[in-house]
């Protein structure tokens, strides 16, 4: 399995999260849950500039069908799909945290699995000096 990285700051953000939806909330987080516990945790100011951070803005494209979609990875109180922001504890949002531009990651969807080329991290906040 292909390693991933993950912020001090975001890891320590999303398990604040975590700790705050009720068990029997229906919601499954058990996948952001492991994709944190297999992560590298790195300090903000030493990420690669081309790893999906939260807050970061990707494009992705499907390896299949060559469609492209941009997204940019958010908490879930500042989701949006329609703008494009998608929530970490989305299926996809959990999909793409940590990886880097270039990886293929696969999400799993109804009646299969879309294979998803991370083409580009066009915002990183780290990268571009910004706080989260």
């Amino acid at each position: 399995m292909k390693p991933i990285y993950i912020t001090n700051r975001d890891k320590a953000r999303l398990e604040e999260l975590l700790a705050r939806i009720p068990p029997r909330s229906g919601q499954d987080v058990s996948a952001l849950v492991k994709e944190i516990a297999r992560a590298e945790v790195v300090e903000s100011a030493n990420v690669r500039p081309g790893v999906v951070t939260m807050n970061s803005r990707v494009i992705l494209q499907d390896v299949d069908s060559h469609e492209e979609m941009e997204y940019t990875l958010v908490y879930p109180h500042d989701a949006n799909p329609e703008a494009g922001a998608i929530s970490v504890l989305a299926p996809i949002g959990t999909a793409i945290l940590g990886y880097s531009k270039g990886d293929t990651i696969t999400w799993p969807v109804p009646g299969g699995v879309r294979h998803l080329l991370i083409k580009d991290v066009v915002y990183q906040p780290e990268s571009s000096g910004s706080s989260q």
